[in-house]
């Protein structure tokens, strides 16, 4: 058996013996004496609902001015900016991709300084036509082209590209982003004076207005860009979202790249730059825009991988993670997280089986409650800062109901996602979500497709 395959069979054996414990852990309370089943629940929600109040809630109320802070490190900085390289990986985008390079053609910075790269994955649409097109249009924009049956998904299209910049900088985009013009002049500046490895710009839904399930997305990217910004106030830990990211390019290349080996290459890129000490901060504005799916079967397909990829990090990075590496802050922020994002769906899973064996009532219910309650706060808190970009849905009773009630998907995503990971042998498959650009109208059930 070759070391992938070694590897892959690791990572679902630690699936496994993680799915056991946390079904022994959901049942066990149903076999304690009558009074004390709901203790381990409301231990855990004084736990992890005292982190939510000082991550998210406490923090959002102190939020620092980012527009403010961005201004002021350009003022700070002395001599030029740095050379940045905007990074695309694009397969199959005829909806987008004019639009994207339209974009990225406007955005303001100091001439010889900004070049595009576009990748061209194995397009069988229109793609490769068009970016010939766009390349007589405009000089700064490099195309490379890769074969269909290359390998590595996405990471393998940016680790081709990789070793060709020249920039201090990499942005990385989906090829559905909108930046406004001024991004890099407020983006860099911040980074350097930060002294960040990488930044990750929030995240702001384009086409919110769609439907309910394009709003709730709105809500949920503001959600987690409060919950990033909390994090890294408390001494914690902030992540990459694939979109939006400003990488260092050194920092990346002293990772080893990006991981072809994971279906997540932000997530996991994310865990490697923290074991190697390399910071990464959160940008609320300007945001990046990009599309939010349309359609429930598009969603779910998104969230498993997600979660899959999500889990995965943990499964391999798990030792580091723990170690002396990170602060006891840092440590102290990914177990709460981890407990929280991927153990609490598996706990009310395995606790809901335990009622039924016992004929019990269920016991995880005072943390769930908590956890979901809290989450919709939240989303308050977010969707009432002041933003750039595309409105932030308006907030009252029934708009945080619906986020809370959009939110349960991942108590159903998460424990699927765990058990067919602890079963069923793994197959790398890298999907890329279907960007319909302006022609929205229709499409509602439009779904993701699968590389």
């Amino acid at each position: 058996m070759d070391a992938g395959g070694t590897a892959t069979d690791r990572r679902r054996a630690k699936t496994f013996v993680y799915a056991l414990c946390c079904t022994a852990a959901g049942m066990a309370p149903h076999w304690l004496p009558a009074g004390r089943s709901y203790w381990p629940a409301i231990a855990l929600a004084v736990l992890l609902g005292g982190y939510s109040i000082r991550t998210v809630l406490l923090q959002s109320l102190r939020a620092a001015d980012d527009s403010a802070a961005a201004a002021q490190a350009r003022s700070l900085l002395t001599g030029p900016l740095a050379a940045v390289d905007v990074v695309v990986a694009a397969r199959d985008e005829q909806a987008v991709i004019t639009r994207l390079v339209e974009h990225l053609a406007q955005l303001r910075y100091p001439e010889g300084l900004l070049r595009v790269w576009v990748v061209d994955d194995g397009s069988t649409d229109r793609t490769p036509d068009l970016l010939a097109g766009l390349q007589k249009l405009y000089p700064q924009l490099q195309v490379v082209r890769r074969a269909a049956d290359a390998g590595g998904g996405k990471s393998g299209a940016l680790n081709l590209v990789l070793q060709q910049l020249q920039g201090r900088w990499m942005l990385v985009l989906d090829a559905d982003a909108q930046l406004q013009s001024d991004t890099l002049e407020r983006l860099i500046p911040f980074a350097e004076a930060g002294g960040w490895a990488a930044v990750q710009l929030r995240k702001a839904v384009a086409n919110a207005d769609v439907n309910l399930l394009t709003r709730a997305q709105a809500m949920e990217m503001a959600l987690d860009a409060v919950i990033q910004q909390g994090r890294l106030g408390v001494g914690g830990v902030a992540e990459l979202r694939g979109n939006g990211q400003l990488l260092r390019r050194d920092a990346v290349l002293a990772c080893g790249g990006f991981n072809e080996a994971t279906v997540t290459d932000d997530l996991d890129l994310s865990f490697r730059l923290l074991v190697g000490g390399q910071p990464i901060g959160v940008l609320w504005d300007p945001p990046v825009r990009e599309e939010a799916v349309l359609g429930l079967r598009a969603l779910l397909r998104q969230r498993q991988r997600w979660a899959e990829g999500g889990l995965q990090r943990f499964l391999d990075y798990g030792p580091a993670l723990l170690s002396s590496r990170l602060s006891p802050r840092q440590r102290l922020d990914l177990i709460c997280f981890f407990l929280l994002q991927y153990a609490m769906p598996m706990l009310g899973v395995a606790d809901m089986a335990g009622a039924l064996v016992t004929r019990t009532l269920p016991c995880i219910w005072p943390l769930s409650i908590v956890a979901l309650g809290l989450s919709g706060l939240a989303i308050v808190s977010g969707c009432r800062r002041p933003s750039e970009g595309p409105a932030l849905p308006a907030m009252n009773p029934l708009a945080m109901g619906l986020g809370i009630v959009y939110l349960v998907h991942w108590f159903v995503v998460i424990p699927w996602v765990t058990l067919r990971m602890a079963v069923l042998p793994k197959r790398l498959v890298w999907a890329k979500t279907l960007h319909l650009g302006e022609d929205n109208d229709g499409c509602l059930a439009q779904a993701a497709s699968e590389r």
